[in-house]
């Protein structure tokens, strides 16, 4: 074998295993998606975003200036969980109940792409486009949020969040 070959093949171990120790196998991570309960559809109460565990965390599917969240970033999992402006969702308290159940080393990670009012058609990969093109005028703001693709934007972020941990499990609702 020449050197060349050893130092690629090399080097192609010691990438596809950084790659893979990187991967916090304690962070379990969870998508969520759905309607309008999934997206928030339950008025965010003071108690809602005073006592969530830092272990708790959200990745942002859109960008929330308001918020200071950018898309594609982790952050405590302070609601509002979906987009900018939605409520709180069954994902706020299932992440704070596995949080205050399982050992301190855990954390939880949601992601969190919902449409209010949608049906299963807009989480399709092959008929989300023909769904959103014919989709109620007040429904399409909220697709647009996600590039006029939920499902894309789903399957985006969940390649990004197997970077940081292990994905457990998927929640619709």
């Amino acid at each position: 074998m020449n050197l060349k070959r050893v130092f690629f093949i090399l080097a192609c171990v010691f990438l596809l295993s950084h790659n893979a120790f990187s991967q916090d196998k304690n962070f379990y991570i969870f998508l969520c998606f759905g309607q309008s309960n999934m997206e928030g559809n339950a008025k965010i109460q003071p108690q809602d975003t005073t006592t969530v565990d830092k272990r708790f965390k959200v990745l942002a599917a859109v960008d929330c200036p308001d918020l200071g969240r950018v898309k594609g970033n982790w952050y405590t999992a302070v609601p509002p969980l979906c987009r900018c402006n939605t409520g709180l969702t069954p994902a706020d308290y299932f992440g704070r109940t596995l949080i205050a159940n399982l050992p301190d080393k855990i954390k939880i990670g949601i992601i969190n792409v919902s449409v209010g009012g949608c049906k299963i058609e807009l989480f399709e990969q092959d008929s989300y486009q023909t769904y959103a093109a014919t989709a109620p005028s007040w429904m399409v703001g909220m697709i647009k949020e996600y590039g006029g693709n939920p499902y894309g934007r789903l399957v985006e972020m969940a390649k990004l969040a197997k970077k940081y941990g292990v994905i457990k499990g998927v929640l619709l609702h």
